[in-house]
């Protein structure tokens, strides 16, 4: 009806079929979920226009359906859609509006999330957890409060769904950095992608968990190394590797790893990989990240 409210007309009654019908009485019965006609007209639309006065309205209508942007031009008469018309070349305003909608309710996983923008955004929730400000939040709350400053002018440009999913999030996130403080030139300095290790590689941090970063790396290329190593203060949680890359043990203090709990990975290691360095004293020990034999080599 008008009004919103689903009504039905009973069985044997005249006013089934009727594309229009005038209703004088309609109650809800206990436990139904919509209202019954009990009294009723048919009448012409014709008729039903012109009765309806400013209840008869056209507007265009853009919005988020669930899976895209819907733009259309809709004729009512309250809640009774009377035509529909898809837009062409909708409001580009109400547009934007739709596109956030889509944003807010399936998140921004609509945009483009390259390997290093998904790095960028942890490395940042790190920095924002343990340092503070000037670092940006980027939590998906924070990101809608902000997408004036870091996602235009790509999302006025945007039409539908495929058009956010062409939009790097991690070049939209850069403008979020603090250059005007001058600290984001020390990104890389706070939060590395990769850290060197005693054996000369540099090994990437997985930044997956902000409150503590885990570098995984194999055990013998710590070898020498007296203190776990650190990012913007914070100890990594680092994970001790076998030769085959399995995790060994798992510690934040490297000292008292080897000083207590080296001693059981070796001898249940050493055994199996034979061709590998366990020297006794490993906080003393070169590191390397190779074999006995081309280690001597």
């Amino acid at each position: 009806m008008v009004s919103g409210t689903r009504a039905e007309a009973g069985d044997g009654s005249a006013l089934r079929g009727a594309p229009w019908i005038a209703v004088a009485v309609a109650d809800r019965p206990v436990g139904k979920g919509h209202a019954r006609v009990r009294l009723g007209a048919v009448v012409d639309e014709e008729t039903a226009r012109v009765a309806a006065g400013v209840l008869l309205t056209e507007r265009d209508e853009v919005g988020w359906d669930g899976a895209d942007v819907v733009a259309r031009r809709v004729e009512r008469l309250g809640a009774v859609e009377l035509a529909v018309r898809s837009l062409a070349d909708p409001d580009p305003g109400l547009v934007r509006g739709a596109l956030l909608d889509g944003l807010r309710q399936e998140g921004f996983g609509l945009l483009r999330w390259p390997a290093e923008a998904r790095v960028l955004r942890q490395r940042l929730a790190f920095l924002r957890l343990h340092l503070g400000e000037p670092w940006p939040d980027v939590c998906d709350e924070a990101l809608h409060a902000r997408v004036e400053e870091w996602l235009e002018p790509e999302l006025s440009r945007a039409r539908r769904r495929a058009d956010l999913a062409r939009i790097d999030a991690g070049e939209a996130l850069a403008r979020l950095l603090p250059w005007a403080s001058g600290e984001a030139g020390r990104l890389d300095e706070l939060a590395p992608e990769r850290i060197a290790v005693p054996s000369g590689s540099r090994v990437r941090i997985d930044w997956s968990r902000p409150e503590q970063p885990v570098l995984a790396v194999k055990l013998q290329e710590m070898f020498g190394l007296q203190e776990s190593p650190r990012v913007a203060g914070v100890p990594l949680l680092v994970h001790l590797l076998s030769p085959a890359g399995r995790p060994a043990a798992v510690t934040t203090d490297l000292a008292s790893f080897w000083r207590d709990g080296y001693k059981g990975v070796r001898a249940e290691l050493r055994g199996r990989y034979p061709k590998h360095p366990w020297p006794e004293d490993p906080a003393g020990a070169e590191p390397t990240r190779h074999t006995n034999a081309r280690f001597r080599r």
